[in-house]
């Protein structure tokens, strides 16, 4: 009989309660890759779009003609919804013309931020699900595991004689709800943290691009001014 077949003949064989935990198990397990592979795609994309975004910016292209560029393809995304948002917000305060140069810019900083804010909220999509699923998915297994091997013990007491093979069954069929449990944990705690190293290291670059367009924009007020 094949390793898988016995498996599943315990999965079938396990109470009902064990049964619910391993298939809790394999929902979080299922979640888990699906959101690796979807947040992979979404941080690989917003690191490709950063670099190609950067080079454009830094080749001297004229700011107006930038913009218009990056609005005529539809709402903006990652470091182009910073710029959007900077420079949006940098053209109605110096069309007003009522504020300070300094006031421009603490208003054109704002809309970065919050632009930001909500770029960092999207890439963190889903990891504090996985952090959730790699913290309690060891417990929820060794809590199946507990009550599968206590219902072997107490039906082991039921009888005269005891023998390991009347009792193996049952703790094998326990053990393969802790074995889920470190199933579903591991690859979710690896994906969590590799993911986070990358979403600050893109908040990092967002971050210096906003400081560094500021002041771009800042000499460009106080010049025209």
């Amino acid at each position: 009989m094949s390793a898988e077949i016995s498996i599943f003949d315990l999965f079938l064989q396990a109470s009902l309660l064990v049964k619910s935990v391993m298939i809790i198990l394999l929902g979080f397990s299922i979640s888990c890759w699906a959101m690796i592979f979807q947040r992979r795609k979404v941080i690989n994309d917003a690191q490709a779009q950063m670099k190609r975004f950067e080079d454009k910016f830094w080749s001297g292209a004229d700011l107006s003609k930038l913009y218009n560029e990056v609005s005529s393809k539809g709402p903006a995304t990652g470091i182009e919804s910073l710029f959007v948002s900077g420079f949006k917000e940098f053209a109605r305060l110096r069309k007003s013309n009522q504020d300070s140069p300094q006031a421009i810019i603490d208003g054109t900083h704002r809309a970065m931020r919050v632009a930001l804010s909500r770029e960092v909220d999207h890439l963190e999509t889903h990891l504090p699900f996985m952090a959730t699923v790699g913290s309690i998915s060891p417990y929820i297994g060794l809590f199946g595991t507990v009550w599968g091997i206590m219902n072997s013990f107490i039906a082991l007491g039921a009888v005269e004689q005891a023998t390991l093979a009347m009792v193996a069954p049952g703790i094998a069929e326990a053990l393969i709800a802790t074995a889920m449990g470190l199933f579903a944990a591991i690859p979710a705690v690896m994906a969590f943290n590799r993911f986070s190293h990358h979403v600050e290291k893109l908040e990092n670059g967002y971050g210096n691009f906003m400081e560094e367009f500021s002041s771009i924009l800042q000499r460009q007020s106080t010049t025209e001014r």
